[in-house]
């Protein structure tokens, strides 16, 4: 079974936030006021050595979410994407506070310090509800891994920047790009 992750190439992302809003329409019926699954993040902001990149959950392949995660709302799928449960979820941030991403996101509603079910990324995979369910949908958003399809941030990405995946194809394309580009130091600016 193929590993899937993301790859965003630095030297292609042009901050359009495509991926962002992509992200938002094909999971619009599970996201809660203030939550983003996606964001982009510009380092050097006008000047010399400018870079974004667009990040999201890497589905890390030893998540600190899931270690510190008190309820053990976490599991990973055969394809090693680190998915989560929200009826087994508390609450208690220990997942945000662990993830060098900042994927995790509680709702931005309700008193002070009322966090709520955690929410990220699902790659588009959806859930632990059956497949294309209205629960799922309503919980987790589009499943379009279930469908042979990539994520939507991925698919609609006009510059091709973000790229998801087998990991071993994804790198592949990167490593030409790079070759291609012929520069020292080109794939990280």
């Amino acid at each position: 079974m193929a590993t899937l992750k993301f790859l965003c190439d630095t030297k292609r992302c042009i901050e359009c936030n495509g991926c962002v809003t992509a992200c938002k329409n094909e999971n619009a019926s599970a996201l809660e006021w203030g939550i983003n699954r996606r964001r982009v993040v510009t380092i050097n902001d006008g000047k010399q050595g400018e870079a974004s990149i667009s990040v999201a959950c890497m589905h890390c392949d030893d998540a600190p979410c899931m270690a510190v995660c008190p309820a053990n709302c976490f599991y990973k799928t055969e394809d090693g994407l680190v998915l989560h449960n929200k009826d087994t979820c508390i609450g208690c941030g220990y997942c945000l506070y662990a993830c060098p991403f900042g994927a995790p996101q509680f709702p931005k509603s309700g008193a002070f310090g009322a966090r709520g079910k955690m929410d990220k990324c699902t790659f588009c995979a959806g859930g632990p509800e059956e497949n294309h369910s209205e629960a799922e949908m309503k919980k987790y958003g589009s499943n379009r891994i279930a469908e042979g399809k990539l994520p939507m941030c991925a698919e609609l990405c006009a510059t091709k920047s973000l790229l998801a995946g087998d990991a071993d194809v994804v790198s592949a394309i990167f490593r030409e790009r790079v070759a291609y580009r012929g520069a020292k130091n080109a794939a990280w600016g």
